[in-house]
């Protein structure tokens, strides 16, 4: 029942085409104006520097999907602490030395007509992937609770420490300010922690932050509070959510809408809608072609707030087909991007949308 439940929510929606706004349409949220719909999803690339500095890779990496038309570029998920590294390769905010480097993308970023954010992350117990969480540091967690059999057991975050990973967050949000970016995503999915304390299969905590949903909630709404109150008014605040665990007792979808509401509530502007991360699944994750638009869909109409699609949307007119009949306000590009970093380039000359190009680029253009 439980695998056929989500299989059958993790269709696409299908919606009547209405005439909506398109993928090439502008878009404002608070302050800040997209120039399209079209946004770089968040993905590592394990290249920084070992004490978390961004270095010339990433800047031909983001600087290239800004000159590709790219309205939003997400940078990859940014610890806010050291511990909190997905790998000893990840980018950080962590510290004073990493503001320079990362304004020095954002600066090129936006001379090329982009927008660009940046995904604050913790990665709680899947904390040094790579090598299943063995690291420098130990990885710490909701619970005692490793990610899988053959990863090490992380310590269990007493709740006195809690304050001060918001504070971190928090901190990371005003360094993210110093460096220049439009936005901020804070990074509550594919099992890092603020998703461990989400879920029931990885938080079996009895203080205030474990139990029921609300309580499980805490923290990320902890953390939201924090860094909206030092990120400005009139620049956005993204969270990303995974809509469900693919497991038997996890997150559900219903559990996800309540979420957003309550992020909503924090001042959040949009929910990029993902899914799962969380533990392995016992099947196969169903990966059709806009598989999890389904997701975002309902939570946009149930709870309200903006969101964005992600996941195996590579087509020029299934891009536009989400956005045009209401399932998403954005679409997360991923994989597609990497493989082809002027896709919005080609993708407004498939739907016959005049776009600017590089001038560097314009004898490539008919």
């Amino acid at each position: 029942m439980y695998n056929k439940k989500i299989r059958s929510m993790a269709k696409p929606v299908i919606f009547e085409v209405r005439d909506m706004h398109g993928l090439f349409d502008p878009l404002s949220f608070r302050g800040l104006t997209l120039k399209n719909r079209i946004v770089m999803s968040p993905m590592c690339q394990y290249s920084a520097t070992a004490d978390g500095r961004a270095t010339d890779w990433h800047f031909v990496h983001y600087g290239t999907r800004a000159v590709g038309g790219v309205g939003l570029i997400i940078l990859e998920a940014t610890a806010v602490e050291s511990r909190g590294r997905i790998s000893e390769a990840d980018l950080g905010l962590y510290d004073d030395s990493h503001i320079e480097p990362l304004a020095r993308i954002v600066d090129f970023v936006h001379a090329h007509g982009a927008s660009v954010g940046v995904q604050l992350a913790h990665a709680g117990r899947k904390a040094w992937s790579p090598r299943k969480g063995i690291g420098p540091q130990q990885a710490v967690a909701p619970s005692a609770v490793p990610f899988a059999e053959d990863w090490p057991v992380p310590r269990e975050l007493a709740a006195d420490e809690l304050p001060g990973i918001v504070e971190a967050f928090a901190r990371a949000a005003r360094r993210a300010l110093q460096a220049g970016f439009d936005v901020v995503e804070i990074h509550a999915a594919h099992g890092y922690l603020l998703h461990e304390f989400l879920s029931p299969l990885s938080n079996r905590r009895q203080d205030p932050y474990g139990g029921d949903l609300r309580n499980r909630m805490r923290l990320l709404l902890e953390v939201v509070k924090a860094v909206r109150a030092e990120w400005p008014e009139e620049r956005p605040m993204f969270v990303r959510l995974s809509a469900v665990d693919w497991a038997p007792g996890g997150l559900s979808l219903a559990d996800t809408v309540e979420i957003s509401r309550a992020l909503k509530d924090q001042g959040a502007d949009l929910v990029d809608v993902s899914s799962g991360g969380l533990v392995m699944p016992s099947e196969p994750i169903p990966e059709a072609p806009g598989y999890q638009t389904g997701f975002a869909a309902e939570v946009r109409r149930l709870a309200g707030i903006a969101v964005g699609a992600v996941g195996r949307i590579t087509a020029p007119a299934q891009a536009d087909a989400v956005i045009r009949s209401g399932q998403a306000d954005v679409v997360f590009l991923g994989r597609q991007l990497l493989r082809e970093p002027y896709w919005p380039l080609r993708a407004a000359r498939a739907l016959g949308v005049e776009v600017d190009w590089p001038r560097q680029y314009l004898r490539a253009r008919r």
